[in-house]
């Protein structure tokens, strides 16, 4: 749970690392936050979750991604081909939890900022006691990675992706009450969470069930045609105890780095 700031200028935020963005959030977002990073495929919901992370561990923080979808080795190629260098950061990949104790042991001995990556089908291939039918039991696996790391070798960020593929591995009985607790989970760990959130790609809605209301933020990522070509754009829904400008920016990510210009639903090209 967030301390309460005696003046504005007190609030920690998390820069997204995005230029001309993070400008238009009054620097970043609040440390402690739970974002939904919303868009339909192909907006970069992903990239620009993983780049907030990298550049988090590159100032010495504790990142995790957890991928419930996306294997690993497909995650990490498609990062190099950005441009990440992950020598830069001590990268840890636990796909096992057999050896969890081991990659903990790797976090605390590591002089660098860490970068985490669970992959989830990976574990789901070894665990054998975890029947899929049990709503909960998958669901607890993920609270039990975040809460030994948090608490074993410290935790500052968090990345779920996705929330859809969540649904569909824990099958919720009552979405809105466990959501609910699975927010108040990741509010009373105290880390900055991103939420990837799939939805329609007419943007008619952000989340499939009450994820809007209990997040404190919201990023919408989407693709927009213009002309004979698509385009792609970013802008703040909501950002709780941020003065955010919710105009519409064209994202770009060139020479290694993301780029928010104004141009958003015209595109000046």
């Amino acid at each position: 749970m967030p301390s309460i700031v005696r003046n504005k200028d007190e609030i920690k935020r998390i820069k997204t690392y995005i230029k001309g963005f993070d400008e238009n959030l009054q620097g970043g977002i609040p440390e402690g936050h739970i974002v939904l990073m919303a868009g339909s495929a192909g907006t970069m919901k992903s990239s620009v979750c993983f780049n907030i992370l990298y550049n988090e561990a590159l100032q010495g923080k504790t990142c995790l991604y957890l991928t419930l979808e996306q294997s690993y080795p497909s995650l990490i190629n498609h990062c190099i081909n950005m441009g990440y260098d992950f020598t830069k950061v001590n990268t840890v990949i636990m796909r096992d939890l057999g050896n969890f104790h081991n990659d903990l042991a790797k976090l605390k001995a590591s002089q660098k900022g860490n970068l985490i990556m669970v992959d989830v089908g990976c574990i789901r291939k070894e665990v054998k006691d975890v029947k899929v039918s049990e709503n909960r039991s998958w669901l607890n696996v993920i609270k039990n990675i975040v809460k030994k790391i948090k608490a074993e070798s410290k935790l500052d960020l968090f990345v779920l992706d996705s929330l859809s593929a969540l649904y569909v591995l824990s099958r919720f009985e009552t979405p809105r009450i466990e959501l609910f607790y699975i927010f108040e989970f990741l509010r009373d760990m105290n880390v900055t969470s991103f939420l990837i959130s799939e939805i329609p790609i007419d943007g008619s809605r952000y989340a499939e069930y009450d994820e809007d209301f209990l997040s404190d933020g919201i990023i919408h990522l989407r693709l927009t045609p213009f002309r004979r070509n698509i385009v792609r754009e970013v802008s703040v829904v909501k950002m709780r105890t941020t003065a955010c400008n919710n105009d519409v920016f064209s994202l770009e990510f060139k020479n290694g780095q993301f780029v928010a210009m104004y141009g958003g639903q015209n595109p000046l090209l």
